[in-house]
C-alpha cells in the first residue's frame, strides 16, 4: 500500500519527467515531505495536441457518479481488481494518471507496540511516478486521484505485503493515453521500477499529519545515519 508520500524535488526537476506545455513549467510548488490521504496533490494526465497536463486534486478517489465523498479508504486501488470494481473501472478505462513523487513511507510494528516508519525511494532519491487513476465528480465539483498497488516483491516485501506501482517512464505515454485498452493498460502495470527500491528507517515524527503537523526535510533523514 501507500499511505504517505513525498515530493521533495523542485518543479523544474519534476517537469522534466513529462511532456508538458511551456505554461506548466512556471509552477512554483513547495516541496512536501509528508503528504497524507485526502490532501491535494499534483498529478499528470493526457492533454491536448500530444502534450500532457498537470491537474490538482484530492488524494482519495471520488467516483464521478458518487453522491458523497466515500468514507471507506480510496487512496489506494488494488491493480488486480481495479478494472472491474465499480468504484475504479471507469477511471481505469479512460482516466489513468501519473502521480509524481520521490519517496513514500511504510510502517512496521515495534517492540514497544508503536509503529516505526521507513522511507522508501529509488537510488539517489530520483523522482518517479506512481501509476494512478483520477476522476472528476461534477455534482460535488471534486477532482481526485488514487494510487494503484500490487503484491509486494523484493525488497518491499520485507516491510509490507503490498507496494505502490512505480511505473517505468517507457510506459508513461501508453498508460496516459485513453485509447489504450484496458487489457493493454493492465499489461503496462508490469513495467515497474519497484525492484530498484531502497529504504531506511526514519523518526516517528512523520507519523503526525494533524493540521500544522510534521512536514519538513528532517522527516526523511535516516534515524541512525552512518
Amino acid at each position: 500500500m501507500c499511505g504517505r508520500f513525498t515530493r521533495c524535488h523542485t518543479w523544474r526537476e519534476i517537469h522534466a519527467m513529462y511532456r508538458l506545455t511551456v505554461s506548466e513549467a512556471g509552477r512554483n510548488t513547495e516541496a512536501r515531505y509528508n503528504i497524507a490521504p485526502t490532501q491535494d496533490v499534483l498529478f499528470v494526465t493526457a492533454g491536448d495536441d500530444g502534450y500532457q497536463r498537470v491537474r490538482e486534486g484530492r488524494w482519495w478517489l471520488v467516483p464521478g457518479w458518487a453522491k458523497e465523498v466515500p468514507k471507506y479508504a480510496m487512496f489506494n486501488a488494488r491493480s488486480e481488481e481495479a478494472a472491474e470494481k465499480p468504484a475504479f473501472r471507469d477511471s481505469f478505462r479512460s482516466k489513468r494518471c501519473l502521480i509524481p513523487a520521490d519517496g513514500f513511507y511504510e510502517w512496521t510494528k515495534a517492540d514497544d507496540s508503536g509503529k516505526d516508519p521507513w522511507f522508501i525511494h529509488l537510488p539517489d532519491q530520483k523522482p518517479f511516478s506512481f501509476a494512478g487513476l483520477w476522476a472528476y465528480n461534477p455534482a460535488l465539483d471534486i477532482t481526485s486521484c488514487t494510487i494503484l498497488t500490487a503484491a509486494a516483491q523484493e525488497p518491499m516485501c520485507q516491510l509490507h505485503s503490498r507496494q505502490p506501482i512505480i511505473l517505468d517512464p517507457a510506459a508513461y505515454d501508453a498508460w496516459l493515453d485513453p485509447a489504450t485498452s484496458v487489457t493493454n493498460a493492465k499489461d503496462l502495470l508490469t513495467q515497474d521500477l519497484d525492484g530498484d527500491l531502497q529504504f531506511y528507517r526514519v523518526g516517528r515524527e512523520v507519523n503526525s499529519t494533524s493540521k500544522g503537523g510534521a512536514d519538513h526535510p528532517g522527516l526523511i533523514g535516516p534515524l541512525n545515519p552512518l
